[in-house]
């Protein structure tokens, strides 16, 4: 079964798309990095796919995570 996504969780993962650093989008999100990421993860699994590549130096997006941007600024702007 899915999940919607919260406006919240959309307006993380626009954070992280524009910073592509989890640490500083915590950090204008106003959270912990690890509170952060979790909100990133749960995004995830409730989409059940990846919406971002990351390793130790590098964050990106995926192609479902290029494919959401621009439905996530729509949403976010309506709301």
């Amino acid at each position: 079964m899915r999940s919607t996504l919260t406006v919240h969780e959309l307006e993380a993962v626009l954070l992280l798309a524009e910073t592509c650093n989890f640490h500083r989008a915590a950090e204008r999100f106003h959270l912990s990095q690890p509170a952060f990421s979790r909100i990133i993860q749960s995004a995830e699994h409730k989409l059940t796919t990846r919406l971002f590549d990351r390793n130790t130096r590098q964050v990106g997006l995926t192609r479902a995570g290029e494919e959401l941007l621009p439905i996530a600024h729509r949403i976010v702007a309506e709301f």
